[in-house]
């Protein structure tokens, strides 16, 4: 096997969400384990700690000197805690204006942001750009009040579009939370369950949560949420689209009320 033919082998198992190594010969896992090298031991500490820390809310030691959303997209970068940026070909942190009133947070890359590094290009995306255009909003508009800004909870893609877990998500939240703080939206729109749970603490399905505005404390600051559906389970279930087209008519209310 050439390198090309190797490599070639190896992204389509990554892209069918193949994440473990299967060796010749089968292991009795009924027989006890030998303990760990102490090299390996030492290698898991650091993920280890990240997740411990994660989970306590506590952001990486550099994250609150970040000052602008480009030395958060830096200090994401430099960030290898996080298991899925071993797995995934690029960082996807944000894309539109970032000095629009909205900011739209959806849940986690796919395979086409996975391969451009944009939040919402595939078909999800296109679909999201068509519903913003139908209320006057766009990501790539320079007007602050026509504008929207767009992140996501999870910043690289779970191998085969599987759900992030528990430790994934804490992982990625004080990058989300300090974007927030500094991108300082009038409005935040959920797209999917994923975003609503982490920046409300409510655990209702999306079904129930959604156009029903809420709040997000971030900061000591409380900013206007609305929950919506994710233009992907759009995409498997089109009927739901009156019930998007009505949050998207809530939201223009909204801001242009203010």
């Amino acid at each position: 096997m050439t390198p090309a033919t190797a490599a070639a082998a190896l992204a389509w198992l990554a892209e069918m969400g193949a994440d473990e190594i299967i060796g010749d010969t089968p292991v009795n896992r009924m027989v006890a384990a030998p303990a760990p090298a102490a090299a390996i031991v030492t290698a898991a500490r650091p993920f280890a700690a990240a997740v411990q820390a994660a989970r306590k809310g506590e952001a990486p030691a550099d994250l609150a000197s970040c000052s602008t959303l480009a030395e958060i997209e830096a200090a994401l970068s430099a960030f290898d805690a996080c298991p899925l940026k071993k797995t995934a070909t690029n960082l996807c942190y944000a894309d539109g204006n970032p000095y629009a009133r909205v900011m739209l947070v959806g849940e986690a890359p796919g395979r086409d942001e996975d391969i451009q590094g944009k939040p919402f290009v595939g078909r999800s995306g296109q679909l999201l750009d068509r519903m913003l255009a139908a209320i006057g909003l766009d990501r790539k508009a320079d007007d602050r009040d026509s504008a929207v800004f767009i992140t996501n909870t999870i910043f690289w893609r779970p191998p085969g579009n599987r759900t992030p877990t528990e430790a994934e998500t804490a992982m990625c939240l004080p990058f989300l939370l300090r974007t927030i703080e500094i991108q300082k939206p009038d409005v935040i729109v959920c797209l999917g369950a994923t975003p609503a749970h982490r920046l409300t603490g409510r655990s209702d399905g999306i079904l129930k949560l959604r156009g029903k505005w809420t709040e997000a404390t971030v900061s000591g600051r409380k900013i206007p949420l609305l929950p919506t559906l994710h233009p992907a389970y759009l995409l498997r279930q089109p009927a739901q689209k009156r019930l998007a087209w009505r949050d998207l008519l809530s939201l223009r209310q909204a801001l242009d009320a203010h």
